[in-house]
């Protein structure tokens, strides 16, 4: 079964995603914060991101979603290019776009995005892991 694993960012579980190609912008990486507390698996999103990389990455804005907690108002969703590589993970999930995102993070990796992989450090305290 195919894995990745992540070295901790700040003591804190991490997964890197890349986002797809834009008009004359090359694949960019993201660190995003593994959060199985951020939503939930019936979610209408899956990930957290700065609005511009939505945008800037080809999003196609769908609709706009409540949030409270953490984020507080009225966000776009966008549907947006995510891939995984080393998973072979390459699929258009549904973003919300949010000003500015969690310090130290370029967003956040929410339950219904995890939940779709086996998660967990694997036997390593200090990575955290997805698999297939």
């Amino acid at each position: 079964m195919p894995h990745a694993m992540w070295p901790l960012q700040m003591g804190r579980p991490r997964i890197e995603i890349s986002l797809g190609v834009a008009i004359g912008v090359r694949k960019a990486t993201r660190d995003m914060l593994a959060d199985t507390g951020g939503g939930s698996a019936h979610s209408h999103f899956e990930l957290v991101l700065d609005e511009n990389d939505c945008r800037t990455f080809g999003g196609r804005r769908l609709r706009q979603v409540r949030l409270g907690g953490a984020f507080s108002g009225l966000f776009p969703i966008y549907a947006v290019r995510i891939q995984i590589p080393l998973l072979g993970f390459n699929q258009h999930i549904r973003v919300v776009g949010v000003p500015s995102v969690t310090a130290g993070f370029d967003g956040i990796a929410c339950f219904r995005f995890l939940n779709r992989f086996t998660y967990g450090n694997f036997g390593n305290p200090n990575q955290f892991g997805l698999e297939v």
